[in-house]
């Protein structure tokens, strides 16, 4: 009997086309079914073994060279990997360079030679509309198109139907699956098939503990947890599949599929798919503009020329090594560009940039290098292959720079993370890591991020500002507030450092520290290294993640605890965000006088607001009466630091913690504060530095040390 051909297809990512698939393709499995699950999904290599953590040697773009010309279908048996549930697993590509394998006639004669082998092959299908997913669904039996019930989703749906029908792919092959439906009250099926004009034949409601618990686990959510609302879901769907009736009967098929069949006679690249497109009026989903073209020939050109695809991860940590093979590249990648005769290359500017971000793809951070070059760039935001945007200067600026591919970002981000022994895959999409100048590098991938992979880098500072950059050219604070904070610093008062991402806390924090003796022994604990302190008698601790195994994390609290034992002065905690708070708290309370930390607030009073809501949320089960007498106990002072629309950032609040008001609430004083008065015509932030007139209860304390400040300083300035 032939295989039914079921095809998982949306043109939009992140709604859970993979795993589906793969649940549906396991389900069956485990009802007996002979099950072949093929991995077409070209954006994401090899996701799927990931998922299930199985080893494959070969992909099907292996055998589609001789598939036209192989006499015994069970030589695909031996390309295939078997998953413990019984399934069959063949993946794609072993790299970009093999796209080019999947004519639409291999895939068609693939399909043919593999249906006498199996009862059921599920294809887990590429995004983009080219000629070999034409083929994929015109030798289809189903095609169950997946979408989450949002309104952007939807709409999008529509257009998805509408480019159906126009290469004339019959609807009686279409069926719905909404998936993340509401838990409570699921999607109006009537409204949706009425409004789309197709039927519903699946719901799979949100369950992101036990899908979660899955991918971690590498199982299947079917097997991991088969009583769940995803699993119970999925395993309706499967026997939904097994009926015979929701097959449209292949002779009402044959002739449409005739009217459809011109659109397949191209190979499938992103040209044919362009062609194809336009041949039946249809929209190409990843249509690349010529750049992105031309560089992903020549780099494609260029790895296999030099054998890129070999080079391990240690590789690209040998220095010497890497300059001659970037010395080597640069001439190879000219020498294809001028073969190539494109206009792109006509200009000499415009190939030497081209030919200069191929080498940085292969051997670098492709198109972000120059960005991290830039002096005046703190901030590099990949948001997806083709749009990035920096901060320059305080100011968010969209780039030119374009990656290649998805694949060549991922390619990128496994290159820093692997010598650090992390990954990333959709087990574990997201991982922080820090590149060798310091800077900190994130990266998302799917299904976190719904536009492909993204990537955040926070460059570290070559140039260390001072107190008096602060002061006189960036105009971030005023004199008499650095004689304060060095009196502070001198006087062991415990001080936090607040603000939001980007406001400067870190910067400030390195500079506030160097008003620390230089006897003092000082150790600074932080997820990523960030801190520069100029003292003699520094340590420096970073926290560690788990392993690739989810073991051996040794988080910011542990760090803090063992540091006790390490007979500190002071202790400087880069960022406080979690349960660590009430260990520094205790600190600060016991002996440890002169701490220091960050925390993310958007004024000094939120900054007591979220230490409180960190505390309780700890689990230490304390009246917000007792959390407040711990603090006002602890802290003395806290310094808010803000970033303004024109890129400058400023300390807005410098603020004394008085202690414990009448109704146990604790009080806060302002010494000093920004008040902003308007805008200049190009967009500045005009404003002034000013005393409150409150003399903070600490300047009696500090004439008994010795540190005299006049008071005058305080002095609220004349209206």
């Amino acid at each position: 009997m032939s295989a039914k051909v079921i095809t998982f297809w949306s043109n939009k990512g992140g709604v859970g086309k993979t795993l589906l698939a793969v649940n549906t393709a396991t389900t069956l499995s485990l009802l007996k079914k002979r099950v072949l699950l093929v991995e077409l999904n070209f954006q994401s290599l090899h996701a799927i073994d990931k998922m299930l953590n199985m080893a494959c040697r070969f992909g099907i773009s292996n055998l589609l060279t001789q598939i036209e010309t192989l006499s015994d279908p069970d030589i695909i048996k031996k390309a295939v990997v078997k998953h413990s549930s019984g399934m069959e697993l063949i993946p794609t590509v072993a790299d970009t360079s093999q796209t080019a394998e999947f004519t639409p006639a291999r895939i068609k004669a693939f399909l043919d030679k593999s249906a006498d082998l199996y009862d059921y092959i599920i294809v887990d299908a590429r995004r983009a509309l080219s000629g070999g997913l034409v083929s994929v669904m015109q030798n289809s039996d189903l095609i169950l198109l997946v979408a989450t019930p949002d309104n952007l989703s939807i709409n999008k749906f529509k257009w998805t139907l509408n480019l159906l029908n126009n290469i004339q792919m019959p609807k009686e092959m279409l069926r719905l699956v909404i998936n993340r439906s509401a838990t409570r009250g699921d999607v109006d099926e009537k409204l949706l098939e009425d409004q789309l004009g197709l039927k519903i034949i699946a719901q799979v409601p949100s369950d992101g503990k036990s899908v979660g618990m899955a991918l971690n686990s590498c199982v299947p959510a079917v097997m991991n947890d088969p009583k769940s609302q995803v699993s119970r879901a999925i395993i309706h769907l499967a026997k939904e599949l097994q009926r015979p009736e929701i097959y449209p009967d292949p002779e009402v098929l044959k002739n449409a599929m005739l009217t459809a069949s011109a659109t397949v006679d191209q190979p499938d690249d992103t040209r044919a798919a362009s062609k194809a497109a336009k041949a039946t009026n249809a929209f190409v989903f990843d249509e690349e503009d010529e750049e992105i073209i031309l560089k992903k020939k020549i780099h494609e050109r260029l790895v296999k020329e030099m054998n890129i695809q070999n080079l391990g991860p240690e590789s690209f940590n040998d220095e010497k090594l890497m300059s001659e093979l970037r010395e080597k590249a640069v001439g190879t990648t000219n020498r294809l560009l001028t073969q190539e005769y494109h206009k792109l290359t006509k200009n000499e500017d415009s190939r030497t940039r081209i030919a200069n971000e191929i080498v940085c793809e292969a051997f670098g951070l492709g198109p972000l290098e120059e960005f991290l070059d830039d002096p005046d760039i703190s901030d590099i935001m990949v948001n997806s292959q083709k749009l990035t945007f920096v901060e320059k200067k305080g100011k968010l600026l969209k780039t030119h720079a374009k990656f290649s591919s998805e694949m060549q970002m991922r390619n990128i981000i496994d290159r820093i993370i692997a010598p650090l022994g992390r990954r990333i895959d959709e087990s574990n999409p997201m991982v922080d890591a820090r590149l060798p100048d310091g800077s900190r590098f994130n990266a998302l991938i799917p299904p976190l991020s719904l536009t492909g992979p993204m990537i955040t880098i926070r460059k570290f500072g070559r140039e260390r500002p001072t107190v008096d950059d602060l002061i006189h050219k960036f105009n971030s604070m005023n004199e008499d507030m650095r004689v304060f904070l060095n009196a502070a610093v001198q006087g062991r008062k415990n001080i936090i450092v607040s603000g939001g991402t980007g406001s400067g806390k870190t910067t400030l924090l390195n500079i506030v520290s160097t008003f620390i003796p230089d006897k003092e022994r000082i150790i600074t604990i932080e997820d990523a290294a960030e801190l520069r302190i100029n003292k003699t008698h520094w340590i420096r601790l970073e926290s560690r993640p788990a392993n690739i195994e989810g073991k051996g994390a040794i988080p910011i609290r542990t760090l803090f605890m063992n540091s006790l034992h390490m007979r500190p002065d002071r202790i400087i905690v880069g960022e406080c965000r979690g349960s660590e708070v009430i260990d520094m708290l205790q600190a600060m309370n016991t002996g440890h006088d002169g701490s220091m930390t960050t925390l993310h607030a958007n004024s000094t009073h939120d900054v007591l607001v979220r230490m409180s809501s960190m505390i309780l949320l700890a689990g230490v089960e304390l009246p917000i009466r007792a959390i407040y007498e711990m603090i006002s106990t602890a802290l003395d002072m806290i310094v808010h630091v803000n970033r303004f629309g024109d890129g400058t950032r400023k300390i807005v609040q410098v603020t004394e913690v008085a202690g414990l008001g009448k109704e146990h609430n604790l009080e806060l004083r302002d010494i000093f504060v920004y008040n902003q008065k308007g805008m200049d015509e190009d967009g500045r932030i005009l404003g002034d530095y000013e005393a409150t007139g409150y003399i903070p209860k600490c300047l009696k304390e500090f004439k008994t040390i010795g540190i005299n400040i006049d008071e005058n300083i305080f002095k609220k300035p004349a209206a």
